[in-house]
């Protein structure tokens, strides 16, 4: 800051910018067409099982939706537009939305498995804490990443954390760092990594898919998605109450799992990153932590998308009707049906978020209410469940893996300065905490006696 610099610039907040888009702008179109096109392809290529020794990993068409998306919009011959990239980061944010809305229509018939897995749904999410802390935090050390360990393996580092570690550490530390390094490689390699490694797992056969099931619900939208697609391909004929099991845990995973990474997860990774590192010379810098500035700013500096959510839900209702139309080679009314009432699911949840200002989720409404409409005791169960299958959950996680996919290339160049010491700690973490809460979850099974 130059010192003739007048003080009440030095102590302004930047304004974050803003940006609107409707359907008159022509660039929302090719948007909408990229969107149909990718998850079109991905879903006519369909599933292709790839054998690694005596397992196996089923590259899903979600997985090639997500790939192509990150294609096009990644690379440099004619990159898609960064403000069309953020456009399809906050439609991504509605589809989350209208995926949770399809899940929770099967969840409502599903409650008996639900209850009766409580307690393994309860105490899997501790696999959430400690499956990252005692794999990837100590292949950190290893790699000798400094401070910066704490903040990148204490959880999978999503929007919450940043609050967490800033309360703690402050917003200029190395541990400040560490989230900020593995938000982006969550963001970037989160779903691929939760669908190989459920794919993997699955293919094994020595967990049951009841606990790879609830493995799944790691606290991410989206891989939370891949982890369903992955389990419910080895076990096809259990797709619903997978389903169920994985967005209850994933559903724990964003209440409870903030409040145990905060008052647990947290101060363990700072004590055990201490105890390891107890004999070894500080260090200024790290490889995660080096050129890190400009990471943050770009994390940070994401514009206001004004795009009115009925926008966005048209606009994954026709899609979804073409994803879903490929997916089951096939068209009928009731998918119309269907994607009118997660269409409603959602506004009801959105219209509930903004009259509270925020305090209740969007994402609790929506399946509150969809679980209600397919429990047994609701007259019109029956109707909306037979008519919510024609809508397949996992062409839905199609469509919404590639517009993730589209809005991931202008993460990429980050990855260059961040280092690569992220890239095997960033697996280890993500990988750990499915691993971590499938074992949990299949030991409290086994004790049960289901």
């Amino acid at each position: 800051m130059s010192r003739s610099q007048p003080p009440e610039e030095a102590v302004a907040a930047p304004l974050q910018r803003e940006f609107s888009i409707s359907f008159k702008d022509r660039g929302l179109w090719v948007l909408i067409g990229l969107m149909v096109v990718i998850s079109s392809i991905a879903q006519f290529i369909g599933p292709l099982a790839i054998p690694v020794g005596n397992a196996s990993v089923v590259m899903l068409p979600m997985v090639w939706a997500l790939l192509m998306g990150v294609l096009v919009s990644g690379q440099r011959f004619r990159p898609l537009p960064v403000d069309l990239q953020h456009t399809a980061n906050a439609i991504m944010s509605v589809a989350v939305l209208v995926l949770c809305a399809r899940l929770s229509l099967t969840l409502g018939q599903e409650l008996p498995a639900v209850f009766a897995a409580g307690p393994a749904l309860l105490l899997q999410e501790f696999g959430n804490v400690f499956g990252s802390l005692l794999l990837a935090l100590p292949l950190a050390v290893l790699l000798r990443m400094g401070p910066a360990t704490v903040g990148a393996t204490f959880s999978i580092d999503r929007e919450p954390s940043f609050a967490m570690v800033t309360s703690r550490f402050g917003s200029d530390s190395p541990q400040y760092r560490g989230v900020l390094s593995m938000y982006v490689f969550g963001s970037i390699f989160g779903a691929i990594i939760v669908s190989l490694v459920a794919s993997v797992l699955s293919s094994l056969d020595i967990f049951r898919w009841e606990a790879l099931a609830m493995g799944a619900g790691v606290g991410s939208g989206s891989m939370m998605a891949a982890g369903i697609a992955s389990v419910t391909a080895a076990h096809p004929e259990n797709a619903d109450t997978i389903a169920a099991l994985a967005t209850t845990a994933n559903l724990i995973a964003s209440l409870a799992g903030v409040y145990l990474a905060l008052w647990i997860s947290l101060p363990l990774a700072d004590r055990f990153y201490r105890f390891l590192t107890r004999r070894q010379k500080s260090k200024t810098a790290s490889g995660v932590t080096a050129q890190i500035g400009q990471v943050a700013a770009q994390v940070l500096d994401v514009p206001k998308v004004n795009l009115h959510p009925g926008a966005s839900l048209l606009i994954l209702g026709g899609a979804g009707l073409v994803t879903a139309t490929i997916a089951s080679v096939t068209f009928s009314f009731d998918m119309v049906i269907t994607y009118l009432i997660m269409a409603a699911l959602v506004a009801l949840g959105l219209w509930v978020t903004a009259s509270t200002r925020g305090k209740v989720p969007a994402l609790i409404i929506v399946i509150t209410l969809g679980t209600i409409i397919t429990s047994p005791w609701v007259p019109v169960s029956g109707w909306v469940v037979e008519t919510s299958a024609s809508v397949d959950f996992l062409s839905v996680i199609t469509l919404m893996l590639a517009i993730a996919g589209l809005s991931i290339g202008k993460d990429l160049p980050m990855l260059k300065q961040i280092g690569w010491k992220i890239l095997p700690v960033g697996f280890v973490v993500i990988g750990a905490t499915f691993l971590a809460s499938t074992v949990i979850a299949e030991f409290v099974l086994r004790i049960l006696g289901r």
